[in-house]
């Protein structure tokens, strides 16, 4: 695999995170290890392939962990991996931000 060089930051880390769901998956495992079906459940519109391949790119990047239980059915646990979870206060500053900035927009 090769690994793209950027002169800015906020360029590179915009293409690790970026894009409509990458964020969205991130949010919903700050709070703790979610099954496939969890995460599947708590994000609308959002179809099985999409979610696959944000999931593998994520854990591709080193941002998650899938966990594989050897059970029938077959069991699979994501999780923030320690990189993963240093993004966890810049997302509590963008929920912030959103609370203050677009309450005509949340429910």
């Amino acid at each position: 695999m090769t690994i793209q060089k950027y002169e800015c930051p906020v360029e590179a880390v915009t293409d690790l995170i970026g894009g409509r769901w990458k964020i969205v998956i991130l949010s919903r495992l700050m709070h703790g290890t979610r099954r496939y079906g969890e995460i599947k459940h708590s994000i609308s519109n959002i179809t099985e392939k999409m979610l696959i391949q944000q999931l593998r790119q994520l854990e591709e990047d080193g941002l998650i962990e899938r966990k594989q239980y050897p059970e029938v059915p077959p069991r699979v646990e994501y999780s923030l991996t320690k990189k993963g979870k240093t993004l966890v206060p810049i997302f509590q500053k963008i929920g912030d931000w959103g609370r203050e900035h677009l309450r005509d927009r949340l429910v």
